[in-house]
């Protein structure tokens, strides 16, 4: 494992959220919250992943289910060299490839994302193509809570414990929110972690903004021949105060008096 930089991390996030902002402010999008709850993993799990542009067979896969985080997942992919960060400037334009939901037609999405329940039977799949290939490489799946709630979660999750899948990795970005309202006043989903260890998963629980332990889960090996499930306590809209816990940011875009603001912000957290 390299060795933990704190201060990289922090700054690779940082630009995320900048360039994720302006993205979304520009194309009047939405999901600015989710996005900004997840970056913190991403900046990690890019980092550490072996993805390159030429997308190689052997690669690590990741699977993004909370699709909604398409500008993000975007920026990462173009900082892999994997598209072109010219790219970017097309998101959610007319007639461009680049939309607010993931689809495998842009280069490094390995699977459509948005339709909760849909990332990790993709997930899964790739593992156990890996174990019979014997391919090099994990499949990482990046998941809502929100997507607890689905039957095709459970299903799958049964599915790779039975087949001992321990090059599956699934990070829940646990921010207690979903489009309508807060998770457990939808369809309560505790306890999250027992559910999953009954179902026959390693469980590991961090704090999804804490970049040393998100380096940690990514990259610690399982012993128990087993998948695993890090599910990372997040904060809706983090890293900007009026977005944070403020779940009307899943689909409003922010006015200019806003994005201003909330780069400013930004701005300040690079000193």
């Amino acid at each position: 494992m390299i060795e933990f930089s704190n201060t990289k991390y922090k700054k690779i996030a940082n630009e995320a959220r900048k360039t994720v902002l302006r993205l979304i402010y520009e194309a009047q999008g939405s999901h600015l919250g989710s996005n900004f709850s997840a970056i913190d993993i991403l900046a990690v799990l890019y980092d550490l992943a072996n993805l390159d542009k030429d997308l190689k067979e052997d690669r690590d896969r990741i699977v993004i289910s909370k699709g909604w985080v398409a500008a993000s997942a975007y920026y990462f992919l173009a900082k892999k060299g994997v598209i072109s960060e010219n790219d970017l400037e097309t998101y959610c334009k007319e007639d461009s490839k680049y939309i607010g939901l993931l689809e495998p037609t842009v280069r490094g999405i390995e699977a459509a994302g948005g339709s909760m329940g849909f990332g990790l039977p993709f997930g899964v799949g790739f593992a156990i193509a890996k174990k019979i290939k014997k391919e090099k490489g994990k499949a990482f799946v990046l998941m809502s809570d929100g997507e607890m709630q689905i039957g095709t979660t459970w299903e799958s999750a049964l599915i790779a414990s039975h087949h001992k899948l321990d090059n599956l990795l699934v990070v829940v970005d646990k921010n207690d929110f979903q489009a309508m309202g807060k998770v457990e006043n939808i369809l309560n989903i505790e306890p999250l972690a027992g559910k999953w260890r009954e179902f026959g998963w390693e469980v590991r629980e961090i704090d999804g903004h804490n970049f040393e332990e998100i380096e940690t889960a990514l990259t610690t090996p399982s012993d128990k021949k087993k998948p695993v499930i890090i599910i990372a306590k997040t904060i809706k809209g983090k890293g900007v105060s009026f977005l944070e816990r403020n779940n009307l940011y899943h689909y409003k875009a922010p006015s200019e008096e806003e994005y201003k603001k909330a780069l400013n912000e930004l701005n300040g957290r690079d000193n």
